[in-house]
């Protein structure tokens, strides 16, 4: 996959390290499934367009497991220096007092949560790579709540394929529900354990490791869960990114 345009990325920060240039699933571009995942993505999706899932999923989903944690680091592993900043329209000014985040779409039970409410739910750790498409990576420790434990209390239908994460600067991103409901999916509300910083996307961020950093998302506000894709699928996919990127 190309490096990314000139401009900033948006509402995220993405890395790689220099031993380890080839992340978990992007051996697929060393070969043929590779290219038809990886390097064709865009074209075979507009070719494609009316399956009800994005070409590259199909592939890469095919050698992806939900439940499997992906191995984690020691605190000693830490890189506090590493996280670049990358910003979209700039960082959004957001009271954390009057902060909710919206859990809706084919839900059975919609919730509308408090920071508060969010610190309420199980607290999990985790010290991982953030994996940037631009070709440069960080471990960083994240602290938070499993997107999977909010997703059980809303109820999802049993229909839900997709979920898409609505931002406070206007950003938004897509996921498969099974890269949603891994257990190392958080929403993160700590970075280096510490509160997390409005610049690194407080009061709430998408923080994973099965992910690209660009599907990771900042200052999330709103989570909408659905059975179906629709014609915008994230920023930079909708300007011809892979939509899976997974990792």
């Amino acid at each position: 996959m190309s490096q990314e345009p000139e401009q900033k990325l948006p509402n995220s920060e993405l890395e790689l390290d220099e031993t380890d240039l080839v992340p978990r699933r992007r051996f697929l571009t060393l070969g043929g499934a590779g290219l038809l995942a990886i390097g064709f993505g865009s074209l075979a999706e507009g070719l494609v367009g009316s399956l009800s899932e994005p070409l590259n999923q199909q592939v890469e989903s095919l050698i992806f497991q939900p439940q499997q944690p992906v191995p984690e680091f020691p605190i000693s592993a830490i890189e506090p220096d590493k996280l670049i900043i990358n910003s979209f329209r700039g960082t959004p000014v957001i009271n954390p007092l009057a902060y909710r985040l919206t859990i809706d779409g084919e839900v059975n039970n919609p919730l509308s949560l408090s920071l508060g409410d969010l610190q309420k739910t199980p607290f999990t750790s985790m010290v991982i790579r953030h994996v940037c498409v631009e070709g440069w990576a960080a471990i960083v420790q994240w602290g938070g709540v499993r997107l999977r434990d909010l997703i059980a209390i809303a109820k999802p239908s049993d229909q839900v394929k997709y979920v898409y994460f609505y931002s406070a600067d206007g950003y938004y991103e897509s996921w498969d529900i099974d890269s949603v409901m891994h257990p190392q999916t958080l929403m993160a509300y700590q970075k280096n354990g510490q509160p997390l910083t409005p610049a690194y996307g407080a009061p709430l961020r998408l923080a994973s490791p099965v992910k690209l950093g660009y599907k990771l998302s900042k200052w999330v506000t709103r989570i909408q869960l659905t059975s179906s894709l629709g014609k915008k699928r994230g920023y930079w996919e909708d300007l011809g990114y892979e939509w899976y990127a997974g990792l």
